[in-house]
């Protein structure tokens, strides 16, 4: 057999599995240069496991569970699964995240003029009455006035902790991004932080901050994160394990 022949992976048949309740497939390829297990996910062909001719495929399950985060915001980033964290089709007894936990959607009928939406306890309390206006658009448009009275005090309060002034504080629903400061230093945050930990949207608003004084990302920027936000690098590995699911859209 050539070299060329020994390199190829071979045996990419799909298999299938549960990973947070999101149903995934997968391939395992065997490959004769692997030394160990491998994953990838690729925009043509998914998440494929490449794994040495020796190795026993029981123990890939494993392996997907230990780096499902990884695989979930992969896959929802290339569109084969849907992470959207409130979405379409939200009915009783699904979860959305709030303030880093998740509440259970209660949904009720109402008959007062306005849709209201409380928090109790561990529930979502959704009150509708018969507009018929979409669930989604109720629940952003929730998320976005919490989103504004939350913001504004904790980047008002900060502001005087780190001894600066900022221009212009806008809140907006971008895409990918949840801070952003601007060479004039207008701040904008997006409304989706609602859904992140309260110490993890400090750590944001402290972020964008820190520019006003260094806008750049020196060593001195770090250290003035650090000095008002001690626990900043474990805020930012948050964020990057939910990168996917904070960046999907709400569906339309």
């Amino acid at each position: 057999m050539t070299r060329e022949a020994r390199s190829r992976l071979t045996s990419a048949r799909k298999h299938k599995a549960i990973l947070d309740g999101q149903s995934i497939s997968y391939a395992v390829k065997r490959s004769y240069r692997a030394k160990f297990a491998r994953l990838e996910v690729r925009p043509q062909s998914g998440l494929a496991v490449a794994v040495p001719r020796s190795y026993d495929v029981s123990r890939i399950p494993e392996l997907l569970n230990e780096k499902r985060r990884w695989i979930l915001d992969k896959l929802a980033k290339f569109g084969y699964i849907n992470l959207s964290p409130v979405g379409v089709g939200v009915k009783s007894g699904d979860t959305i995240p709030y303030l880093g936990r998740n509440l259970r959607v209660v949904r009720r009928k109402n008959s007062r003029q306005n849709d209201g939406i409380e928090v109790e306890g561990k529930s979502l309390v959704v009150s509708l009455n018969s507009t018929g206006v979409g669930l989604r658009l109720i629940l952003e448009s929730w998320y976005r006035r919490k989103a504004e009275k939350l913001i504004r005090k904790r980047v008002a309060e900060l502001s005087r902790k780190l001894g600066v002034r900022h221009g212009r504080l806008t809140i907006r629903g971008a895409k990918t991004r949840l801070g952003s400061c601007s060479q004039k230093g207008n701040l904008n945050f997006n409304w989706k932080l609602l859904m992140v930990p309260e110490p993890v949207i400090d750590y944001v608003i402290i972020h964008e901050l820190a520019h006003l004084k260094e806008m750049n990302h020196s060593k001195k920027f770090w250290h003035l994160v650090g000095q008002h936000c001690p626990h900043w690098q474990k805020h930012r590995k948050w964020l990057k394990a939910h990168e996917a699911k904070l960046s999907a859209k709400l569906p339309g």
